[in-house]
């Protein structure tokens, strides 16, 4: 973005029949189904910042490192959304990825390393980094600029395992 651009509109939180779609993995989650989601999604646990309630929400994996294991995930809303907040308030947390819990941290990545993320998520689904980008008011041209751009645009967040739990919230390796 250069001096005399607009910053990129944040998109409206959904509501109606598009939150409920956009909720719908949840209860596959509950149901035990979050397998079906292979590794493209997480069941993301946080609590309300204000109620001090769990919540829940399904995000899309950016990228995973098995070795660690942590999960990289983008918060397409900016950070106004209510689970980045949750999380800027309370780091530490749980996941469920697949069928499996896990106790984990929340690291806040520089605007720098969202810039590679979304390069690297752009070569991988090049059809939904354009969404995305769309979907956030950002150009959509498909060049490595435009995601570079829209990188440092939307917060990242990395999700480690949290130390002294183990591999998952079991304590299982």
């Amino acid at each position: 973005m250069t001096d005399g651009d607009t910053p990129p509109r944040r998109p409206h939180l959904p509501s109606g029949w598009r939150r409920l779609a956009l909720r719908l993995p949840i209860l596959l989650y509950r149901a035990g189904l979050g397998p079906l989601f292979g590794k493209r999604l997480l069941l993301l646990h946080h609590t309300g910042r204000v109620s001090g309630l769990d919540r829940m929400t399904v995000l899309e994996v950016v990228s995973f490192d098995p070795a660690k294991p942590s999960w990289t995930v983008a918060s397409g809303f900016g950070p106004r959304a209510d689970w980045y907040r949750n999380l800027c308030a309370q780091p530490k947390t749980l996941i469920r990825f697949g069928n499996r819990p896990h106790a984990v941290t929340a690291h806040f990545l520089p605007s720098e390393a969202g810039a590679e993320i979304m390069i690297g998520y752009a070569r991988r689904h090049p059809r939904t980094a354009r969404r995305l980008c769309a979907f956030m008011g950002l150009p959509v041209d498909g060049g490595a600029r435009a995601f570079r751009e829209a990188g440092q645009a939307i917060p990242f967040v990395r999700l480690d395992v949290a130390d002294g739990y183990g591999r998952d919230a079991r304590g299982h390796s």
